[in-house]
Formats: structure tokens, sequence, C-alpha cells
């Protein structure tokens, strides 16, 4: 099977390639572009000697000023190594959050390099959540932009172990016998003992009649002389699956040597793995000795793993708030200054207050006004928003359905229609919506996973049951059909392929970041009749809006409001 630390170098090595490529053809740089290389750097270093932690604050706060900056490459290359240390930990849906906005920012053929990093990274987390349909989509892109003979080498040799994990046993081994035919695969080599392992472990599996023993003992001890430990754990592994139902004695014996050798590099997960084989295979007096120790490092694994997910989402969030009171300071230190000057001016001082208390009062009138003629607006918007919302939306999320579900049957979308109709004869009663609804959570869920299919997939994080506990539920309508509008325009408009919601909440505000890749908006946005209805809605929530226009390519939206 293919080891996930041989994974993680390749990624890596190509990620390095492309972070040293792109320094080289740097010109003069400002001084807080140098200093943030310098972070970067030292990222590296850190990244280099396994201590992720500082190395991931560090390329945050490197990402911090590229983005001031907007550095787009720079801010590519941080952004690959966060998904990769992300990937480390077992935070796979962050990597994946990472990864799609470094998507968003590049473009073929010009960024290929990158790209290659990245797809590299989107396979590896796919492989981890065993998604690897979508594994496979990612390494083939990735190969189809890499001309380097030896990195195509090991993306096909990825290719071919998740067509085993697929069991579509004929094409890997198809693919294991076009390698180990290739003159420059060099026999006895760490490369050649897993392909020729792997080779042999798929022809067993797709033939049981097959007869790999000779071959495994053989590459076994060739990599026993290479001292490749992670190679004898795979190797012993296929050889205890091979003995199990021929003979129980070498099954236990290939088991225990694959525990002591992940216990030996301090590899937790082949070590788990290796427990749960010897509960089912060893004598029953032993289990218990078996389970509680695999219980125990179940526990710790993913104990581990969840204190360093919070450990890593803290850290981005420090880094964002210490450069918001770096800036805060700034500004107070420039206060301080006109502070200063007015003391020592005196009667000028004096005047100047005067001048802006005329014209703050003059700005509060405004306000004033300008607050009324939007609450006149919202009154006489307020009908026009309704039928938009029931009407227009409903409709087009039942075309949705049907378009990307292939399960949705004439009869579920003769109900779905029959409610818009009902909830269109009430707008006219103001009556309120009656009809049970899912779990919030699961109702957005399953409304954003209603526009994934082919040509466009659709990612979530954060949105929890918690997260919404204690938000009323007008304002659940609210922020329900503020998502649906998104989604909409999204599918009219934006022609993307990948599109992403966050869901993060801090003390009393919630925030919903919405990133594609599609075409973005050029220039000033355009409030159309969709996006008046959603900044109006926003409005009524107390949020605020801000769309980012600046990126390169796509479009990046973060919607915030108070709980309550």
């Amino acid at each position: 099977m293919p080891n996930l630390k041989f994974l993680i170098l390749i990624l890596l090595f190509l990620t390095t390639n492309c972070n040293d490529s792109d320094k080289s053809i740097k010109k003069e740089k400002t001084p807080s572009l140098v200093e943030a290389d310098k972070i970067f750097e030292e990222a590296k270093n850190q990244y280099n000697k396994s201590e992720n932690k500082k190395a991931f604050l560090s390329f945050s706060k490197a990402e911090n000023i590229y983005k001031q900056n907007k550095d787009t490459l720079d801010i590519v290359s941080t952004l690959i190594y966060k998904a990769f240390i992300l990937n480390g930990i077992g935070d796979y849906y962050s990597s994946n959050e990472r990864s799609a906005e470094a998507l968003n920012l590049l473009s073929e053929p010009r960024d290929s390099a990158y790209l290659i990093s990245v797809y590299n990274c989107l396979a590896i987390s796919e492989t981890n959540l065993k998604r690897y349909s979508e594994s496979l989509k990612w390494y083939n892109k990735a190969l189809n932009l890499n001309s380097n003979k030896q990195k195509q080498f090991t993306l096909k040799n990825n290719i071919a172990d998740l067509y085993t994990k697929l069991k579509q046993y004929s094409r890997s081994i198809k693919i294991y016998d076009s390698l180990l035919r290739d003159k420059n695969l060099q026999k006895n080599t760490i490369d050649y003992a897993r392909i020729f392992d792997n080779y042999n472990y798929s022809k067993w599996l797709e033939n049981n009649t097959y007869n790999p023993e000779n071959n495994l003992l053989h590459i076994l001890d060739v990599k026993k002389e290479l001292k490749d430990i992670p190679g004898q754990i795979s190797t012993h592994s296929h050889l205890a699956e091979y003995y199990t139902l021929l003979n129980t004695d070498k099954a236990l014996y290939h088991t225990n040597e694959k525990y002591k050798l992940s216990d030996s590099i301090k590899n937790p997960i082949d070590k788990l793995e290796s427990l749960q084989s010897l509960i089912e295979i060893d004598n029953p007096q032993n289990t218990k000795k078996y389970f509680n120790e695999y219980k125990f490092l179940n526990d710790s694994i993913q104990s581990s793993k969840d204190d360093a997910k919070n450990s890593f989402a803290l850290i981005e969030y420090d880094v964002e708030k210490k450069e918001n009171e770096n800036q805060q300071l700034k500004l107070k230190m420039a206060e301080d200054d006109i502070k200063t000057i007015i003391r020592n001016v005196g009667l000028g001082a004096l005047s100047l207050l005067l001048i802006g208390g005329f014209f703050w009062y003059r700005k509060r009138k405004k306000r004033l006004e300008q607050e009324k003629e939007l609450e006149v607006k919202n009154t006489q918007l307020k009908m026009s928003k309704k039928v938009h919302d029931v009407v227009a939306n409903g409709i087009y999320q039942v075309m949705t359905k049907i378009e990307n579900q292939e399960d949705f049957s004439k009869d579920e979308a003769l109900d779905e229609l029959e409610f818009v109709y009902e909830k269109s004869r009430d707008i006219s009663y103001e009556k309120e919506d009656t009809r049970d609804e899912l779990d919030f959570s699961e109702k957005i869920s399953t409304s954003i996973g209603s526009f994934n299919n082919d040509s466009v997939k659709t990612y979530i994080a954060g949105n929890e049951k918690a997260i919404w506990e204690h938000v009323s539920q007008a304002k659940q309508e609210e922020i329900y059909q503020i998502i649906r509008e998104l989604l909409v325009n999204m599918k009219k408009h934006s022609q993307a392929s990948i599109v992403s919601f966050r869901f993060e909440k801090n003390n009393n505000e919630i925030t919903i970041h919405y990133k594609d890749n599609g075409i973005g908006m050029s220039g000033a946005v355009m409030h159309k009749n969709g996006l008046t209805n959603m900044v109006s809605r926003i409005e009524i929530l107390k949020g605020q809006i801000i769309f980012d226009t600046e990126t390169e390519k796509g479009l990046k939206i973060d919607i915030s409001f108070p709980v309550y």
C-alpha cells in the first residue's frame, strides 16, 4: 500500500521547486516584502526540522504581509505549505480550504508548477478522506501538467495505488507493469522494491490463485538491505494479509513484525492497524491485552489530532488579531500626535475642534437622514423581495435539484413546486411559514449540496449545530435566503468549478466566508436584483458584507452579523 510519509515528501519536493523558481525571478522588493521573505525562509527551516507549530505561525505571518502587498505567487507558496502541514495533522478539510484558496489565485498554463503542488495536496487529502475517485482526478490533473520524467514516475505510481484501493486491479497492474519495464528504473532500489511489492500484492488481490509469497519475501530482504523501514512495514502487511487464511502462525509473525517496526519509528497509524489485525487472528486469551492497547492508542491519536486542529486554528486567529492590534496602535499614535498639536496650538486647536464638531454634526444629521431613507426603502422593497426569494429562487433551486440529482423524482418536484405555490399565496396575507423544517445546519448543507455536480464541486466547513444556537428563526430564514442567493448567482453567472462555504463564530458574531474560482467581478460591484435583496437582508441582520474584487481570479465574499 502507498506510504503516506512518501507522498508527503513528494509534495514537499514539488512545492520547494516552485518556490525556489519564483524567488529567482523576483524584481527588487519593498522593505516589508524583504522582511516577509526572511520570515518565509525561517518557516521553511522550522518545517524541515518538523517544528510544525512554529512553521505554521511563521507562514501565517509571511502570508499576512504578502496579502497586504498583493504578492500573489508568494501568497500561494504560503498557502501550499500551510495546506501540507494541516494535511499532516489530519485536518484534511482545512487543508482543502487552503488549497482551494490557492487555486483561486492561479491559472493554467502560466502557474503550472504551483498547480501541480496544489493538485498533489488535494489528492493526498482526498486519499486520507478515502474519497479515492476525487483523489484520482487531482493526480491526473497533476500528471497532465508535469513534463518531468521522475515526477511523472511518482505520480503514476500513486495513481496505480488508487486503482488498487478502488479494486480496479487490472488498471493498477497495467501501470505497475509499465513502470517496472521502464529502463530508468534500477533494480534493488527503494522505488523498484516499492513498485514490485505493490505489483505482486495487486495481482494477488485480482486473482487469489496467484502466489506472491516468494516475490514478497524476496522484496522484503531487499528492503532490509536498503534499511527501508516504512517499506518493510508495507511488505509485512501484505504478507500477513496473504497468510491470514493459509497459515495463521505466519500471519501472526508478519503482523508482529509490522507492530515492532511501527513502534520503532513511532508510527501510530501502522501500529494501530497491527493491533487490529492481532485482535482478529491471535489467540482469544490475548485479545483483551491487544484491545486495551488499541483503545488507548486510538484515543491518544484522536486527542492529539483534536489538540493540533484547535492549536493551528488559534495560531491563524492570533496572527490576525495581532495585526489588528498593530493597526489600532498606529491609529492611537496618530491620535496622540493630533492631541499634542492641539495642545500646543491652543486657540487654533479650539477652532479646529469647533469645525470638527460642525462636520460631525452634519455627518450625523446626514446619517440619520440616510437611515430614514433606508427604512422607507426597506418597507417599499419588502414585498418585491419576498416574491423574488420565494418564487424565483424557489423555482430555480427546484430546477437545480432536477439537473444535479439523478434520484430526484417527479413527485418530489411536484411537492417542492406546490410548496412554492403555497408560500407565494401567503405573501399577500403576511403569513409566517409554518412548514416543519430540517435542523438548520442540515438545511444549509442540503441546500449547498444540491448545487454539487460533475462540473461544480461544493465544500462546506464549520457548519455545526452549535454555531446556530441562539439564532432566532427569523434570522435563520434571512441567512438561508442569503446563502441560496449566493448559490443561485454562482450558478447563473460565475462559471465556477469550485465553491466553498466556511462558517465561524467568534463571541457574539457569526461570519460566513464564501469563495469560488469563477470569473469574479471586475470593478465596482453591480447590485442587480439578487445582490440588492441579499444586501438588504444583511442590513436587516445588522451585519456587513465585504466583496473582494482584487483577487486575480474568482470571488470572495465575507458576511458577518451579530447572533442577538
